[in-house]
């Protein structure tokens, strides 16, 4: 039996082992999907305290509650590593590890290359390994395949190579890993077979396509779709501003149009791991070809504006009681990047934030999600959401909107209130 005929029965069977190399928001909710769904899954991690947390049954990973792990711990099919030596025992690994830019805005694949190095020293025939983090066009193929070949296997024939990119939405009570489409493509058509295959248990619907290029494209141009339209939102609040118009009012309105409108809403700036960062793997790949990505380019500076611009409504409010940013105590509510999670990764909140405090005024901030964070050296404790918290803040900006937060509180004791996100009127608190 060939070995792509193989690698399919054995997903059939169940007794293909999954190998998992990265147990973050991405690897670990894969990983518990693929042991519901009858795999044993090998997850590795760099991290000890992960893995021993996770040996533990205690998860890391706000979207997998300690229960659901430790469904998958009794039943045997879950276990967690530092050493990257086991994974030659299993029969598939998917690579879920951080793709970061560089300070210049440039691909950091560097968790790529070091993840493509521990599969190196494992491979062996049979094996299929599957790229998820997001990256640019042509990594699969110009990075990870010359090394996994470099060991004298071949592709499509010894070992299945395919990129099928990560959709996680975090917090998303409605679509996660299960039911959200998984697209996949395959260096060779028996890659792309034996891939789906493997994640047909445990993923709703699959997705084919033709190359591992398409399925990399295709997670850059849904996260450039949304970082352009935000973009377009996003200027028109600055329009709706500057003649006096209510902007959320324009955009529900706009919204009642059955076809050829999609609503986009605006807000503090773009936030987490996907939209602010994904877009700059296509504009740093194009430039490589001499063309330059003008809607990507312009949205994104369009996005990286909006801090400065509501921190100038900060001082607008301000000026309007007579008072100056500097010597002000403001109040930021939320700094996660979104609703209901506690992840800070490139959080608007940071910018606001810092340019407050760059204009002298005393910031603290409320977050019901996190409790503390560090930045720039200087430590932040969450304040409680209290009376006399907002009685004693000359102005309050609600940054994020969780759901969990007072605003008739905030509404009824707040002094000033620049809200970026129109949460007082969506919870009906005006």
């Amino acid at each position: 039996m060939g070995g792509a005929e193989h690698l399919i029965r054995r997903a059939e069977s169940r007794e293909a082992l999954f190998g998992i190399i990265g147990l973050g928001y991405v690897g670990l909710p894969l990983a518990v999907e693929l042991a519901r769904a009858g795999y044993r899954v090998l997850g590795y991690d760099v991290l000890e305290r992960v893995v021993t947390g996770l040996n533990a049954g205690r998860s890391h990973v706000k979207d997998i509650s300690d229960a659901a792990l430790q469904e998958i711990l009794r039943a045997g099919r879950f276990e967690a590593t530092t050493d990257g030596s086991r994974l030659k025992e299993a029969d598939a690994i998917s690579i879920c590890v951080p793709t970061p830019l560089s300070k210049f805005k440039d691909p950091d694949v560097s968790y790529i290359v070091a993840a493509t190095e521990t599969v190196k020293r494992v491979l062996r025939p049979g094996q299929a390994i599957i790229l998820e983090s997001t990256t640019y066009p042509g990594t699969t193929r110009e990075i990870m395949l010359p090394a996994l070949e470099s060991t004298g296997l071949k592709v499509g024939d010894d070992f299945f190579l395919a990129f099928s990119p990560e959709r996680v939405d975090p917090g998303n009570p409605v679509w996660q890993t299960r039911n959200t489409p998984k697209v996949v493509g395959g260096i060779t058509p028996d890659c792309l077979r034996v891939v789906c295959a493997l994640y047909q248990p445990a993923i709703e619907t699959l997705v084919p396509v033709s190359t591992t290029e398409a399925a990399e494209l295709v997670k850059l141009l849904e996260n450039t779709f949304r970082s352009v339209n935000i973009g377009l939102a996003n200027e028109m609040a600055i329009v709706c501003d500057k003649l006096g118009v209510d902007v959320w009012e324009v955009i529900d309105a706009a919204a009642t149009k059955p076809f050829g409108f999609m609503k986009f809403t605006p807000g503090p700036g773009l936030g987490g791991h996907c939209i602010p960062i994904d877009p700059h793997y296509l504009a740093w790949k194009m430039r490589g070809l001499n063309y330059k990505t003008r809607f990507i380019d312009l949205a994104g500076e369009v996005n990286t504006e909006m801090p400065a611009f509501w921190v100038r409504r900060v001082g607008e409010a301000l000026n309007g009681v007579g008072k100056a940013v500097r010597g002000s105590r403001v109040l930021v509510l939320g700094v996660a990047y979104k609703r209901d999670i506690d992840d800070l990764r490139e959080s608007p909140a940071l910018d606001i934030i810092k340019l407050l405090e760059q204009q002298g005024a005393s910031v603290s901030y409320h977050d019901p999600f996190v409790a503390q964070f560090s930045e720039d050296g200087h430590t932040y404790t969450s304040a409680p959401l209290t009376p006399a918290t907002l009685g004693a803040s000359d102005c309050v900006i609600i940054v994020t909107d969780h759901q969990a937060v007072d605003y008739e509180l905030v509404r009824q004791e707040a002094r000033l209130l620049v809200d970026t996100r129109n949460a007082l009127r969506r919870k009906g608190a005006s």
